[in-house]
C-alpha cells in the first residue's frame, strides 16, 4: 500500500507521526503510526503534514517525500540512522544522500526529525509514496 503523505502528521510536542483519520469538532482525530492508538488534538495544536515540508538545498527547497526517495536509495533496505547519531554521522549521511542541503539553514535537529520520521515510515506504513494526483483521486472517489 502506498503512504499519502498528505495525511501523516507531525504534532509539535509529540513524538512520532499520526495519520489523519477525521475531522472533529474541537480538532483532528489522529492515530499514532507506531501504536495505532486514536487521539483528538485540538486546533491550536500546531500540525504539520509531511506532504507540505520541504527541506532547504543550495538551489531552493526540496521537498520531503524526495529527500525520503532519495535517502531510500542511498540506504535501500537498511534503517537511516538513528537520531541519536552523532552530528558527524548525520551530516556525513545527508551528505551523500542529499549533497546539495543548505548547510546554513538544514540544521543537525532538522536532520534528527527526518531520519526519525524515514524510520517511522519504514516501519509503520511504507515508503511507496502517492503521487498528489493518485491522492486526490482517492479521495474524490471515497477510497
Amino acid at each position: 500500500m502506498k503512504t499519502d503523505l498528505s495525511k501523516i502528521l507531525s504534532i509539535s510536542g509529540h513524538s512520532g507521526l499520526f495519520l489523519y483519520l477525521s475531522q472533529s469538532r474541537t480538532g483532528a482525530i489522529v492515530e499514532s503510526l507506531a501504536d495505532k492508538k486514536r487521539t483528538c488534538f485540538g486546533m491550536n495544536s500546531k500540525m504539520s503534514t509531511l506532504a507540505d515540508i520541504s527541506i532547504y538545498t543550495d538551489e531552493g527547497e526540496v521537498k520531503l517525500k524526495e529527500v525520503f526517495t532519495k535517502m531510500k536509495e542511498v540506504l535501500g533496505d537498511d534503517d537511516a540512522p538513528t537520531s541519536k547519531s552523532t552530528p558527524e554521522e548525520l551530516k556525513a549521511f545527508f551528505a551523500k544522500a542529499l549533497p546539495d542541503y543548505d548547510r546554513d539553514r538544514f540544521y543537525v535537529s532538522h536532520m534528527k526529525k527526518v531520519v526519525e520520521w524515514y524510520n517511522a515510515l519504514k516501519h509503520y506504513a511504507s515508503l511507496d509514496f502517492e503521487e498528489p494526483e493518485a491522492a486526490e483521486e482517492n479521495a474524490a472517489s471515497g477510497n
